[in-house]
């Protein structure tokens, strides 16, 4: 299909307001260097770098941050068309550290949970092989219910489904509904993301991690892939060895926000390109050294490609 979408990201856009100081906490940080961000925004536009037919689907304030948000979608060829401007709201923005580690952030949401269904019509699902969303577009309605419905018309469809488990508490009513969301999430089999800080959050204890992927895999996923940060990658398939691999040694990191991004745009890239698992682990792996070189973003000036290829 000619106007086939590779990856359709549904969730949040937000400003990022990254702190200059490496390895300062919030409170302490003076001044601060501004970036598109969000998960899935990070996602849309690592994929459209890579080559991807790439879709975003989210809210904006009709605002100078809005503005900027278009613009730099625009840069790299993602297509905006379904992104919706609010009068009555700004652009959702954060302030986040800049750390060698998970880093701390502070929200302002206000545009961008506001995703309606009509924002996802059934003809865009039809041509979609990967509908991507996050823990943190989920966390709060009308994006939720919206996100949640056209999720199961997207598994309908036949599209694959894939999930950025970022949760953080701060984002939820409760923890109890974050976990009967992310069931029902888990219903249509996504491709699963999370972290040992994510597991952390979510299960408020350190478990094992075998413990952490069958609990997903008792509700229905086959595919679990669990980040460790400078550990490396271990990714669980139902009924299947345990896949793992070391991270690549980087001599200085520059900055995290976005290094999980990084790595689950290169998984799902390979993911598309009918790769192997462990050769999709090993282009993750590659993207988040990547990124973990870089402030706020992936370089625009590397042919990102040809280095995931060698």
């Amino acid at each position: 299909m000619k106007d086939k979408i590779d990856i359709l990201c549904v969730g949040e856009v937000l400003v990022d307001f990254i702190g200059h100081q490496i390895g300062v906490s919030i409170n302490n940080t003076p001044d601060y260097h501004r970036y598109l961000g969000g998960s899935p925004a990070n996602v849309a536009m690592n994929s459209a770098r890579l080559g991807l037919n790439s879709l975003m689907i989210s809210t904006v304030g009709d605002d100078g941050f809005g503005d900027y948000i278009f613009k730099r979608f625009s840069e790299v060829g993602v297509k905006t068309e379904n992104i919706k401007k609010l009068k009555n709201k700004n652009t959702s923005i954060i302030f986040v550290s800049r750390s060698e580690s998970t880093p701390d952030f502070i929200p302002y949401r206000e545009a961008d949970y506001c995703i309606n269904e009509d924002q996802i019509p059934t003809e865009i699902l039809s041509k979609t092989n990967i509908f991507h969303t996050t823990c943190f577009a989920l966390s709060k309605k009308p994006g939720q219910s919206t996100i949640l419905k056209k999720a199961e018309e997207a598994f309908d469809l036949g599209c694959k489904l894939s999930i950025d488990i970022n949760y953080s508490k701060n984002l939820w009513e409760s923890r109890e509904e974050a976990f009967n969301v992310i069931k029902s999430y888990c219903r249509f089999n996504p491709l699963i993301k999370i972290s040992e800080d994510d597991m952390l959050r979510l299960f408020e204890q350190e478990l094992p991690h075998e413990q952490i992927f069958d609990f997903f895999h008792q509700e229905g996923v086959e595919i679990v892939c669990l980040t460790m940060g400078s550990r490396g990658v271990k990714l669980s398939e139902r009924g299947n060895k345990i896949i793992e691999f070391p991270a690549i040694k980087i001599e200085k990191v520059i900055d995290t926000t976005g290094a999980g991004d990084a790595f689950w745009s290169g998984f799902l890239f390979a993911y598309i390109k009918e790769k192997p698992l462990q050769e999709c682990l090993k282009v993750a792996l590659q993207l988040a050294a990547l990124k973990l070189q870089n402030v706020g973003r992936l370089p625009n000036n590397i042919n990102i490609l040809s280095e995931l290829l060698s």
